[in-house]
């Protein structure tokens, strides 16, 4: 059953706060702990909005497509896309973000990650004796508004 919701209301540009350089193995949580070790590198530089929350609690989550970036960089950039995802039952969406235009290879690219990404999580919830559905749910409607 696909999943749909209303669109989301973004603006343009954003400031991305990076938790997981391109090429890392490690993910951490907003607050700098440890969230898990992936037994593969990260295809994308990830992080998140300061000062937003999304609906599962934590801070919206933003890939920067492009070369790695340093731990803890604030990166000013381009909204392109928003990824869904359902973490143990909570939406989590994922903005892509970068230099426009968003190419077919980096869409190509962001719908493996996730691919990917669900069996990891699954499997790391299951090892926490959680059960709540996870998975990776497409390319989710927005729109953008003003000026960040």
């Amino acid at each position: 059953m696909p999943f749909t919701m209303a669109p989301l209301h973004l603006p343009p540009r954003v400031t991305v706060t990076l938790e997981a350089p391109r090429g890392t193995f490690t993910k951490r949580r907003a607050d700098g702990s440890l969230d898990f070790v992936s037994p593969l590198p990260s295809p994308f530089n990830y992080g998140y909005l300061e000062g937003t929350v999304a609906p599962d609690g934590d801070p919206l989550d933003a890939i920067v497509l492009g070369p790695r970036r340093r731990l803890g960089e604030r990166i000013d950039t381009e909204v392109l896309a928003v990824y869904g995802f359902l973490d143990r039952g909570q939406l989590d969406p994922k903005l892509v973000c970068g230099p426009p235009p968003l190419r077919a290879v980096d869409r190509r690219a962001v719908e493996r990650f996730f691919w990917a990404y669900e069996r990891l999580k699954r499997v790391i919830q299951r090892m926490r004796g959680q059960s709540e559905p996870t998975r990776a749910l497409g390319w989710l409607p927005f729109t953008t508004r003003g000026s960040s």
